[in-house]
């Protein structure tokens, strides 16, 4: 009779099998490439075509996008809200560094009623540093 020893059987429990880790790591990793790039879109807008490409650099701290679609609604920082909370957002930001460039990118399809109340009251807060985004021509 032949005797196995106990030498062999933890020799054997000592290997471990990481192809279910491996495809486990794939999955996860393919799932985060998938959903990344939709958490970080804002709204879905269309901008109207015109003017030109900016080429000066400007700080990325500094600037503050207010996006507007075609229906009204609001976002800044990508969170929807109210007029009243982005401009009281936007004055706060100005009180506390003057040179805030605020970005409006609006739905070329939207009524202009809704970019003109930002203008608006962006010019009776005193805040002049406004940019209205387009896409450049040929895009």
């Amino acid at each position: 009779m032949r005797r196995f020893s106990q030498k062999n059987a933890l020799v054997t429990l000592s290997e471990i099998n990481i192809t279910p880790l491996l495809d486990l790591a794939f999955v996860l990793l393919i799932i985060f490439v998938i959903t990344t790039p939709l958490l970080e879109q804002g709204m879905n807008l269309k901008l109207p075509s015109g003017g030109i490409a900016d080429n000066k650099q400007l700080d990325p701290r500094n600037i503050r996008t207010v996006e507007v679609d075609a229906r009204g609604n609001y976002m800044m920082a990508k969170r929807p809200m109210t007029l009243d909370q982005i401009m009281n957002a936007l004055i706060f930001e100005h009180r506390r560094n003057p040179a805030v460039l605020v970005y409006i990118r609006a739905d070329e399809n939207g009524p202009y009623r809704h970019v003109a109340a930002i203008l608006s009251r962006l010019e009776a807060a005193r805040i002049d540093q406004v940019s209205l985004r387009t896409e450049p021509p040929g895009r």
